[in-house]
């Protein structure tokens, strides 16, 4: 029996109520809450906390207790989101279906929430910082999301649309800090307050991450913008440096393929219950969204 729409639904379900409850609370200038729970309640997977949730799960830890971190993971994530939207980032206008944040409030108020939201989610995490595990997961976070992880795979994204020589070595770097870096912290964030050893997830997490940035391009090409909720082809037009472009839509497909194999190989590593994520590993790769 599939584990992964029943269990995902109920982690989902957990967090939408702790988001709604965290955001009926938030402490800041009408106008600048107002823009941060524009972005923060727009929907989507919800990838990052439910991966946390599903991990503390499957490592028989009580994941009900840990709203803190998984609200600083959303926090981070939906403050990346506002501001790689903005005229000087990737410049789009639609985000999950609606007006992306700078189209809604304009972008000196969209810099602010996005700001707001990273400052968020470090004042989470040292509420959520009990003990030593959980402020070793607050370490993964901060670098996964800093200077060595995400901004560092933005950056180099910006400086590839200019590179006409960049190809594998740097598109490997964007992927491994720009998406996987977020997606494997939930994973290593949860083994290090379970006692667990971080390594095997940082493995699964990476190739997780990268097999979803992966099929991001490839939908970016052929994909439905009613079905993603954003502007689809901008890829090309920008000259993104993309699975697509270093490999052609065919051989990313085949590389997908073969990324998602590697995924569910490395899960036989975990010392969890893995069903879930093996079913999560089929979706991310199928996703048509």
């Amino acid at each position: 029996m599939s584990a992964l729409p029943t269990n995902y639904q109920i982690y989902l379900d957990a967090f939408e109520r702790i988001l709604h409850d965290y955001c009926a609370g938030l402490n800041a200038p009408e106008g600048l809450a107002e823009g941060m729970r524009y972005s923060l309640l727009a929907g989507g997977k919800r990838l990052r906390p439910v991966l946390f949730f599903a991990a503390l799960d499957a490592f028989g830890v009580d994941w009900k207790k840990e709203r803190e971190l998984a609200l600083a993971l959303e926090c981070i994530h939906t403050y990346s989101l506002i501001h790689d939207d903005l005229p000087a980032m990737d410049n789009d206008d639609l985000r999950r279906g609606k007006p992306s944040n700078h189209k809604k409030f304009g972008e000196g108020n969209a810099i602010l929430a996005g700001d707001a939201l990273l400052s968020e989610a470090f004042t989470l995490a040292i509420f959520a910082a009990k003990d030593e595990p959980h402020r070793r997961a607050g370490e993964i976070l901060a670098r996964a999301a800093g200077a060595e992880g995400m901004v560092a795979g933005q950056y180099a994204d910006l400086a590839a649309e200019s590179d006409e020589l960049a190809g594998e070595k740097e598109l490997a770097f964007i992927y491994e800090n720009k998406t996987a870096q977020l997606i494997r912290a939930p994973l290593m964030m949860a083994a290090a307050i379970a006692g667990k050893d971080e390594t095997p997830m940082k493995g699964f997490g990476t190739a997780l991450g990268i097999l979803f940035q992966m099929t991001d391009d490839i939908l970016d090409v052929k994909g439905e913008s009613t079905n993603m909720g954003k502007t689809l082809g901008k890829d090309a037009e920008e000259n993104k440096l993309t699975c697509v472009r270093v490999y052609g839509l065919e051989g990313a497909e085949r590389r997908a393929d073969q990324l998602a194999e590697n995924a569910k190989r490395l899960l036989s590593r975990m010392d969890a219950k893995t069903q879930f994520f093996e079913e999560l590993v089929e979706y991310v790769r199928e996703r048509d969204r």
